[in-house]
């Protein structure tokens, strides 16, 4: 058994953990972290194979890629184009938090997360270990950390029970204090279109802007 769980808690202590987390990352390898919503399986946006093995790990296929974490609101204009003022708005009151945009990608970045359709979802998570990890690394792509259509993961335990040797490291923060998925709005239409409610209802959403019910 060559994964490793580490301790991601304390971030007077975690510097041990995050260093092998980073080095993992940037050999093209899997990471679980821990999120505001749910645990993550994380891999370098821009390292198609480590993109690849992800979807593997998770048993899901090209048509389904996996969101984008950002440590900051603003790199949201360094891989988004043609945001709408209404998606900027929610960013602005929701990041960090469970809130997940899909926008129109930058066409000059050189990643490969699938049939995207020149899509990203992105996402800010409110979490001090995931921002930490981000901070290092730069964009992540990160996807529930579970085999698809099971439960997603809530504790590194879960995700190691799941995922196993497929990921090297797993960063143990603790139970994830939402455990909802983030809520999904796509704004690469003319409206604002919710396609899945989790951590953040409609009426929330919609006190900042419009955003319709898919």
């Amino acid at each position: 058994m060559n994964e490793r769980i580490l301790p991601a808690l304390d971030p007077a202590t975690w510097g041990a953990a995050m260093d092998e987390a980073v080095n993992v990352l940037s050999r093209g390898g899997l990471v679980v972290m821990p999120t505001d919503t749910v645990y993550g399986i994380a891999a370098d946006a821009f390292t198609p194979p480590a993109v690849q093995a992800l979807l593997d790990a998770k048993g899901r296929g090209r048509q389904m890629p996996p969101p984008v974490l950002i440590g900051e609101t603003r790199t949201l204009d360094g891989l988004a184009t043609d945001v709408p003022a209404g998606a900027r708005a929610l960013a602005e009151a929701f990041w960090p938090g469970g809130l997940t945009l899909i926008v129109r990608a930058q066409p000059s970045l050189a990643w490969d997360l699938g049939e995207t359709h020149g899509t990203v979802a992105l996402r800010v998570p409110d979490h001090e270990a995931a921002r930490a990890l981000l901070r290092r690394t730069g964009p992540l792509a990160v996807s529930s950390a579970n085999r698809t259509g099971q439960p997603a993961a809530v504790t590194a335990a879960e995700a190691h029970e799941q995922l196993g040797a497929s990921v090297t490291v797993y960063l143990d923060a603790g139970p994830a204090p939402g455990q909802v998925p983030s809520s999904i709005v796509d704004a690469t239409g003319d409206r604002l279109r919710l396609v899945r409610a989790g951590a953040l209802t409609l009426e929330r959403l919609c006190e900042v802007t419009e955003v319709t019910d898919a």
